[in-house]
């Protein structure tokens, strides 16, 4: 651990743009066209609010309403005029800094916790002290800008009123906000942090790096929401705590890529502002560059629109034009000059007013940008790496990319799903097949004052809502945290080897007890396919008997199937417990052998050809059941069930296939190529699969379920057949 000094010389700014930095901006004749845009907007943005005049507001709100939005838009304006006053040497920027702060100090020592108290960890000045946070990060670095602009009385005035009494409210006085391992966390750390430094307070600096000097008699071993404070007697508070434990050795964030998304800003901005002010502790060194592969990380975990794939609690549509990423994507180029991040940044359309946004900026001017190459990828979870992971197979044109996102990771803290072995589907731009995400309307007062809605536990973290199996219609773990909090399903192989077919296998032996779960993904890519197909074989053993579901989350419109389908009379709701409560029974339908089911999304064709077994249903449902409030979006799927069953085995292949143009009115390659799908053997050893399409050939896909050894060969005999290899899998083109 890195234990501060006792002393050290202030040269301000020194957090996150410096003094070095604005001399190297003021320095040219003429601005980059990007970094000169950014200023210009800023200029802009913080010249209406200041003809507005100051307003603090007594806190009164959520999220959502007037105070909570006013007191967040006051440290972002504040920020903003903290670089202009530094870059332009107006003062009139720092006059509005210092008033509005001095307005604080005057608001902060009349409040007592924020009047809503529906947090945790209620604020003062906003209903949670994770807006606090975000509060003290954003004016903290507006603070260090106008820092020797100030009088000594004044900062005197300023640090005792306001930031040392605020910091100590945030860590001492909310300890079960303060020193756990969780992203709310990370906001505190760095807000109070980044005060410590700009006010040379030894005291704050050393609480943020190294976490409250508490013990386990504080009874703070446990967390309801997630975090955790404890890993035997080792406390695990601080910021080299979150770093050791939230992310993974590839810079896999464990509550998924929104949330990372938003704990990037704290990480990068504390980690800038140390690497600045404390160049000792090489904060970019720790775990062997971690946030810089943090920062890629989380640029791999976007679809064709730059979108977080929506992993755990998610909403839909944040990407990486978020602030956060913008903030992150700057400081890491400023630490390394890579041009696949000027890529990135160009799509972002703006940067920071600092160094490092002025770096992207000449960069851009001076044509030094690559193209971003998102790659297939495993990304391991886990401090140590051997918690599950996330594999992210991808194949076609760069920018139209088919992605399949498999989830195999440990649980996510408080903010994951009951999804183990569960995947969404990407066509480029296109949600194929779905993960729900989140069931929140973030910031959006009326929808339960932006929080989390009551539909996020019943609906969106069950297993049903996911593209994986259910068992007696129970969620994996029944549901509940405690028991699926240490838990995580197992890489088996990955392989990307072979551009035309890559593999990614992984196993989970603990989502049901007395159930082992074994799912394989193999991305095919042909010339002579019209897409790269998706080859997904699911199997399930166990020594009792069980109900199996495996559901298809594909949102809209049927098309075409060959099932043989009734409608209910009526509408059903399918159970009572585990997200089957929000379901609506539509239609079902009996299946044999075979079955295919087609649907359009977004103007985008897709099909679904399938293995069945006598008996075997195929459920059709929607969303919506038992939601008076109408919080939950009317979205389509369908279950394939299989009644009773000791062994299952669910063979799926997933295409899309063409694209339908609303101006000409004209579809293009409306069906399937598939033709059919056939299980050649299948036992706990041995998968053998064979697909045929009716123009580009067929496949024999082999699969070791024991060994994923690459050198051991395997041979089956089926009839006067035998198929032999070596490794874990084959898969072989037949011609």
């Amino acid at each position: 651990m890195f234990l501060s000094g006792n002393t050290f010389t202030q040269s301000h700014p020194n957090l996150i743009l410096t003094a070095e930095g604005v001399a190297q901006i003021k320095s040219v004749t003429k601005l980059p066209e990007l970094f000169s845009n950014s200023l210009h907007a800023i200029k802009e943005e913080v010249a209406i609010e200041m003809e507005k005049g100051i307003d603090v507001p007594i806190p009164k709100d959520m999220g959502g309403g007037y105070t909570h939005e006013r007191h967040k838009l006051n440290y972002r304006i504040m920020h903003k005029a903290g670089a202009l006053f530094q870059i332009t040497d107006e003062v009139k920027y720092a006059n509005y800094i210092k008033d509005m702060l001095m307005k604080y100090a005057d608001l902060f020592p009349t409040l007592g916790i924020h009047p809503t108290k529906r947090s945790y960890a209620t604020g003062k000045i906003f209903w949670q002290c994770l807006n606090d946070a975000n509060w003290m990060v954003y004016t903290a670095q507006a603070y260090d800008c106008i820092y020797d602009f100030l009088s000594e009385k004044e900062r005197t005035h300023l640090n005792t009123k306001l930031f040392r009494p605020y910091a100590d409210f945030i860590s001492i006085e909310n300890p079960k906000f303060f020193n756990r391992v969780h992203n709310h966390s990370t906001w505190g750390i760095a807000g109070v942090g980044l005060l410590g430094l700009v006010m040379g307070d030894e005291v704050l600096i050393d609480r943020a790096l190294n976490g409250l000097k508490i013990t386990k008699d504080a009874k703070l071993e446990k967390d309801n929401d997630g975090g955790f404070i404890y890993d035997g007697d080792k406390p695990k508070a601080g910021f080299f705590a979150q770093l050791d434990y939230a992310f993974s050795p590839d810079g896999y964030y464990t509550e998924g890529p929104y949330y990372q998304r938003y704990a990037m800003t704290p990480f990068m901005i504390f980690a800038e502002a140390l690497e600045n002010a404390r160049p000792e502790v090489k904060i970019y060194e720790y775990r062997q560059n971690l946030l810089l592969k943090a920062v890629y990380a989380l640029l791999y975990q976007t679809d064709g629109n730059g979108a977080f794939f929506p992993i755990n609690d998610a909403q839909k549509g944040m990407s990486y034009l978020s602030p956060s990423v913008i903030s992150a994507v700057n400081i890491a180029y400023g630490r390394n000059q890579d041009p696949q991040l000027l890529t990135v940044a160009r799509d972002q359309g703006e940067v920071l007013l600092d160094q490092n946004g002025f770096a992207i900026a000449k960069g851009l001017e001076e044509n030094k940008q690559a193209p971003f190459f998102k790659k297939s990828i495993e990304l391991r979870d886990g401090p140590d790496g051997n918690e599950g992971a996330l594999g992210i197979l991808r194949a076609g044109d760069a920018g139209d990319e088919l992605s399949v996102v498999f989830k195999y990771t440990a649980q996510g803290l408080g903010h994951g799903h009951y999804d183990k072995l569960s995947y969404s589907y990407y066509d480029g731009k296109i949600e194929g097949l779905q993960d729900y995400g989140a069931a929140r309307w973030v910031n959006i007062d009326q929808k339960a004052g932006g929080r989390y809605l009551k539909e996020n536990t019943s609906w969106a973290k069950q297993t049903i809502a996911h593209n994986t199996i259910v068992v007696d219609r129970i969620s994996h773990f029944n549901g509940e945290y405690d028991i699926a909090v240490d838990k995580h399903a197992d890489p088996y192989f990955f392989d990307v080897t072979d551009k035309s077919s890559q593999v990614v296998s992984a196993k989970s032996s603990s989502a049901y007890p007395g159930v082992e779960l074994q799912r394989t993904l193999i991305l095919i890519e042909d010339e002579l396919l019209v897409r790269p197909m998706l080859v997904d074989i699911f199997s399930a053993s166990s020594d009792s008997t069980h109900e199996y579901e495996l559901p298809f989350q594909y949102q809209e419109n049927l098309l075409q199937t060959d099932v043989d389908y009734h409608l209910e009379d009526g509408l059903k709701v399918m159970g009572e417990n585990h997200g089957y409560q929000h379901l609506w029974l539509e239609a079902k339908g009996s299946l044999k052998e075979q079955y295919n089911f087609s649907w359009i999304k977004d103007d985008h064709f897709f099909t679904l050809t399938a293995l069945a077994a006598e008996n075997d249903d195929l459920l059709f449902a929607r969303l919506g059941a038992n939601d008076p409030d109408f919080n939950l979006r009317r979205d389509a799927l369908i279950i394939h069930k299989k009644p009773a069953a000791k062994n299952a085995l669910f063979v799926n292949v997933i295409e899309s296939h063409g694209v339908y143009s609303r101006v000409s009115e004209v579809p293009l390659n409306p069906y399937a190529q598939m033709e059919s799908v056939d299980k050649i053997y299948h036992d706990d050893e041995y998968s053998i699969i064979q697909i045929k399409t009716k123009n580009a050939g067929a496949w024999s896909v082999m699969i070791a379920n024991k060994s994923a050894a690459k050198d051991v060969n395997h041979k089956v005999l089926v009839g006067d057949t035998a198929y032999t290899w070596q490794g874990p899998f084959l898969i072989q083109k037949i011609e």
